[in-house]
């Protein structure tokens, strides 16, 4: 089994450290990890440090570094607009994309989204998003956090701008003739990809998107569910680009 991975808000300079707060507690109270087993910190920035458990106290634990890393920042990045998504939907799709190598997630309030983020009720579903990303990070052993950005209640005019500045902006659409295994990709730059709430796209929003320079794909003849449209197509696009 792999070395768990906890996030720190920077990285130990010298050659011990002691991990504390919530991170400490779930290493050394949840995990029970024990002197002389092996975990990885890392700032969500590309930073990681593999290390040694030294000592464990009550709810800190000692360890000892052994070696550091960096990984550059991905190019291209992947982001995904994700039509807000009633229930748990949401953060299933923000889970399984965060796992497969999602850069960041923009929340879309779609004409056909059933939930509603506004107000303090946004925020708070925003930051459930973030959280949910963060969890998901620290499981796939992320050393890169994916970010969670926009206003809770993006609208269709925010994201026709951010896909007009992208190097490739793509539509997840069933009635699209070209298939996301087969169109152009940058080799660097932002390629964003819009993905629709239970209800779909409307004609709207599909215009809006296209004159912003979106190309709509599918993937192929099966709808797939709001949860795990992202997560296929960003197996696609990580595929093409040899990430995987």
């Amino acid at each position: 089994m792999s070395a768990p991975l906890f996030l720190v808000e920077s990285l130990p300079t010298g050659s011990s450290f002691t991990l504390d707060g919530p991170e400490g507690h779930h290493a050394a109270t949840v995990q029970r990890l024990r002197a002389g087993e092996t975990l990885i910190l890392a700032d969500g920035r590309g930073g990681a440090a593999r290390a040694e458990v030294t000592a464990v106290g009550k709810g800190s634990v000692d360890v000892a570094i052994t070696s550091r890393s960096q990984e550059p920042a991905a190019d291209p990045r992947l982001v995904v607009v994700q039509g807000i998504a009633k229930g748990d939907r949401g953060e299933l799709a923000v889970q399984a994309m965060t796992e497969v190598g999602v850069d960041e997630i923009v929340p879309w309030a779609a004409s056909r989204s059933v939930a509603q983020w506004r107000g303090d009720r946004g925020f708070k579903a925003r930051d459930k998003w973030a959280a949910t990303a963060r969890e998901a990070a620290k499981q796939a052993r992320r050393s890169w956090l994916p970010v969670v950005t926009g206003d809770p209640d993006c609208s269709t005019k925010q994201v026709a701008s951010r896909l007009s500045e992208s190097a490739a902006a793509f539509v997840l659409h069933e009635e699209a003739t070209s298939r996301l295994t087969e169109v152009p990709l940058p080799s660097a730059g932002e390629i964003v990809l819009v993905v629709g709430p239970e209800g779909g796209i409307s004609d709207p929003e599909l215009e809006a998107f296209e004159g912003a320079g979106a190309v709509p794909v599918r993937l192929g003849a099966a709808v797939l569910r709001t949860s795990t449209a992202g997560v296929a197509a960003l197996s696609v696009l990580s595929t093409r680009l040899t990430r995987w």
